[in-house]
């Protein structure tokens, strides 16, 4: 019999060949970064992404409180937790994180965005948020890309 056979190749943590990446998050607006980002760490962009393996990059983000929001997110959108006591709801607007812990925004939008289970919060470790421009992780070399070339 002379037909093509062919196999589906799943990736593992022996084959998959994890990368760093630098994204300057200045001026872009939060839902559409965290979507890519997502992309990213769950490594959809790879040509051999399996669903059950982590085969994403490690994402460095610089500059995480100069994101922005469309419309009147800024003081309408409200993030709420809770401290464990009775009355214990808190309630904060992007505009008051922003000044307290600028990178709560951007990890709280992207880890939404991750699975709900182990592999969701192995993935969001590959996750590295700085305020400002300067990150430790020179060593690592991460390759700068801009949102619109990370398809």
């Amino acid at each position: 019999m002379d037909t093509l056979s062919y196999k589906t190749v799943s990736a593992n943590k022996q084959t998959v060949k994890k990368e760093w990446v630098l994204i300057n998050a200045e001026n872009l607006v939060v839902g559409r970064l965290a979507t890519e980002v997502a992309k990213l760490l769950r490594g959809k962009h790879k040509p051999y992404y399996t669903p059950h393996v982590d085969c994403g990059d490690h994402v460095v983000i610089i500059n995480a409180e100069k994101i922005r929001f469309t419309g009147q997110k800024m003081t309408e959108k409200q993030y709420v937790r809770y401290t464990g006591y009775p009355g214990g709801q808190r309630f904060a607007s992007p505009k008051d994180l922003l000044v307290r812990t600028p990178e709560r925004v951007l990890e709280h939008a992207i880890k939404g965005m991750l699975p709900k289970n182990r592999l969701g919060r192995q993935l969001f470790r590959n996750l590295h948020v700085y305020a400002g421009a300067a990150h430790p992780h020179q060593a690592q070399q991460p390759v700068e890309i801009t949102i619109n070339e990370a398809k």
